[in-house]
């Protein structure tokens, strides 16, 4: 039987941008999506993953980066050092607004550049982020500070995705922590292959259920 999952909206950082929460019973830990340029809380990808990882006792938070005014300039949508604020502003305002909740370890899942912001984050507060995974993600645009990363980190690529896969592959050996490159097969950017979503959902959904774990080792 699928547990019965709790959904809130939430609003999120001194702008109140909006957020989606979902929560099972007694959930194992957090995990915040960091989506990539382009897109929102409302990606399809990324709300399919939330999904599986809350079917997997995990609680899910997707939420705006940005105001719909931002979104449209190119600008701040690659403003790495904006989104890592705003991803930072989210899980304040996630352990403010649910206390129950704030004492979990906390994931990040990130997606192209959402994912530099992740990694950044982790960077910044290595004792509030406990594991990274990003899905085709630009790890690179965090390079500097990926030696600074302890949060257990997994790098899923497309491999027919053969510049990103490059990238990570450059980002995988720039970072100090417990780290994994995962290539799903016959996989291209946005991972719209048949199978090859539900494949990198299900290497996140391991990777952070064992991972979140309160004893498991930094």
């Amino acid at each position: 039987m699928k547990p019965a999952i709790r959904h809130d909206a939430l609003t999120l950082g001194p702008l109140a941008l909006p957020g989606d929460l979902a929560s099972p019973p007694a959930p194992a830990g957090l995990v915040l999506f960091v989506h990539g340029s382009g897109s929102s809380r409302l990606s399809p990808r990324n709300r399919y993953v939330a999904e599986v990882l809350q079917q997997r006792g995990l609680a899910t938070l997707l939420f705006d980066l940005l105001t719909a005014d931002e979104a449209d300039d190119r600008r701040k949508v690659f403003d790495i050092d904006l989104l890592t604020d705003r991803v930072g502003d989210a899980l304040d305002a996630v352990r403010h607004q649910r206390p129950d909740l704030a004492a979990l370890p906390v994931g990040l899942f990130g997606a192209s550049t959402g994912a530099a912001a992740a990694l950044r984050l982790a960077a910044a507060r290595p004792q509030a982020i406990a594991a990274v995974v990003s899905r085709g993600g630009r790890p690179d645009l965090a390079l500097h500070e990926l030696p600074r990363v302890q949060a257990l980190t997994l790098l899923i690529v497309g491999g027919d995705d053969d510049v990103v896969l490059e990238l990570n592959r450059e980002a995988l050996a720039a970072l100090r922590c417990h780290k994994r490159l995962d290539v799903v097969p016959g996989a291209t950017h946005l991972f719209e292959e048949p199978g090859t979503l539900e494949t990198a959902a299900r290497h996140a959904a391991e990777w952070f259920v064992e991972r979140l774990r309160k004893d498991a080792p930094r």
